[in-house]
């Protein structure tokens, strides 16, 4: 049986070679690092992450993503498995110990007997050949520019960009917990959390203006002028910009104060800054929230103003990157393969799905349609009243292709129900219809 080439070595490209592999399928993964490095990646790692160690809410009740985490696991999902497996505090959010993570599924992507990793650059768009005849690109926001350069000459589109932006990461012995402490938003637990697992940095009125008016007017890293159009992607902006929308923008972002309180006074901060664990030993810990595009040496006087962290020595410095996305709507068909030349699929970030999950699920649903295909048959899709099949109807057809941007998975996506109402009743609902509906399309799927 020919192999099926996977060209990405992120979460989504990881997830689709897992998935193809455990299908009986054999598979070779593609990935140009370490020989190729990207501006935003640090290590060799297959399914590094770049920017939080959080996979967002686990909440699988009255949240989308939540709801994200649920499917996934009940499909069998390595990028799950293994952040299940290296979970650090986090709340009621799943975070991860980022290289442990990843090194675990590097590991077992490399083992698998019938996944071939091949290190190498992919400058150009396969042509179409019997040993070549299955191929699914799943390159992330980063794609080289040779390969970006041929998909668009390929397909006749120009890629949609936007700006996405990486948070601090400090050493926790240089958290000054004397006026730091530990809590949860509400003592809230969640996967490995006790109710205790953010460093909480109180800020009072005078302390935060003086904060925003140093974020506002320290010196940013220059666009170039071809990058000065380039928009941000809302879910990920650099600090500075939101404080730039006014003086309590972050107060109910976030810096919002609310389900904390301070015991070094016994009162509500009037600001805060959270920081999450980041690895396993919980010897780093980063500023949740805290993207920017300051430049470096602004950046360690700025953030040394944050009461608790007036001597934190830094591990990693935040910075920014230009992420690239191709218009799905217009490109793709409902499994994800390239209307022009069918025997490619795209999947992942570059499809405009947004976040690691996201990702993930794009990746886990293209192995299974090209896995499927493979064997002769036509893998059906997740409903779309599921998290799963309202994300490949939004990038495959719903969106519109005018317009299209990056998106996270939202109740939004899913059709509407006309008994729900609203709050948490409606976001109930929701997941309770989708989880039944995933349900059976599980049992119904070809083995």
């Amino acid at each position: 049986m020919n192999p099926i080439h996977v060209i990405g070595g992120g979460l989504s490209g990881c997830e689709a070679a897992w998935q193809i592999a455990q299908a009986g399928v054999p598979v070779i993964l593609h990935e140009m690092r370490p020989l190729k490095k990207t501006e935003a990646h640090q290590t060799g790692f297959l399914a590094e992450l770049v920017c939080s160690n959080s996979l967002r809410s686990d909440d699988s009740e009255f949240n989308a993503v939540g709801l994200l985490h649920d499917e996934l696991r009940r499909c069998g999902s390595l990028i799950m498995t293994e952040a299940d497996a290296h979970q650090v505090p986090a709340g009621g959010a799943l975070a991860v110990d980022r290289d442990g993570f990843s090194a675990a599924i590097t590991e077992r992507l490399t083992k698998h007997p019938l996944i071939k990793l091949s290190r190498e650059e992919i400058t150009s768009l396969p042509k179409y050949s019997p040993n070549m005849d299955s191929i699914i690109i799943a390159t992330g926001p980063l794609t080289s520019a040779s390969l970006a350069d041929s998909i668009r000459a390929e397909t006749g589109e120009e890629f949609i960009s936007f700006f996405d932006a990486i948070a601090p990461i400090v050493f926790r012995e240089s958290i000054d917990m004397s006026k730091a402490w530990m809590q949860s938003r509400y003592d809230k637990t969640g996967p490995g959390g006790t109710g205790s697992d953010y460093i909480n940095c109180a800020m009072d009125k005078e302390q935060y203006e003086l904060f925003i008016n140093e974020l506002i007017n320290a010196p940013k890293v220059e666009f170039k002028e071809w990058e000065k159009n380039t928009p941000y992607f809302d879910g990920c902006l650099p600090i500075e910009i939101m404080a730039e929308r006014g003086s309590d923008t972050l107060r109910y972002g976030p810096m919002k104060p609310v389900g904390l309180t301070n015991p070094h006074l016994n009162t509500r901060p009037y600001a805060v800054v959270q920081l999450r664990q980041d690895n396993a030993s919980g010897t780093l810990y980063n500023l949740v929230g805290f993207q920017t595009k300051m430049k470096y040496a602004d950046q360690e006087r700025v953030f040394r103003m944050i009461p608790g962290l007036e001597k934190a020595e830094f591990a990693r410095l935040g910075g920014l990157h230009r992420n690239t996305f191709i218009n799905s709507p217009l490109l793709l068909d409902k499994q994800m393969r390239l209307k022009k030349k069918p025997h490619i699929r795209f999947t992942g970030q570059i499809t405009g799905v947004e976040g690691y999950v996201e990702s993930t699920a794009m990746g886990l649903l293209a192995g299974f349609f090209a896995a499927s295909e493979r064997k002769g048959s036509t893998y059906p899709a997740p409903p779309r009243t599921t998290a799963m099949g309202a994300l490949l109807s939004h990038i495959t057809g719903e969106a519109n292709a005018e317009t299209f941007q990056p998106m996270n998975v939202n109740f939004g996506l899913f059709p509407i129900l006309t008994e729900a109402r609203g709050g948490r009743e409606r976001k109930h609902l929701y997941t309770e219809r989708a989880k039944k509906d995933f349900g059976d399309w599980l049992t119904s799927r070809p083995n």
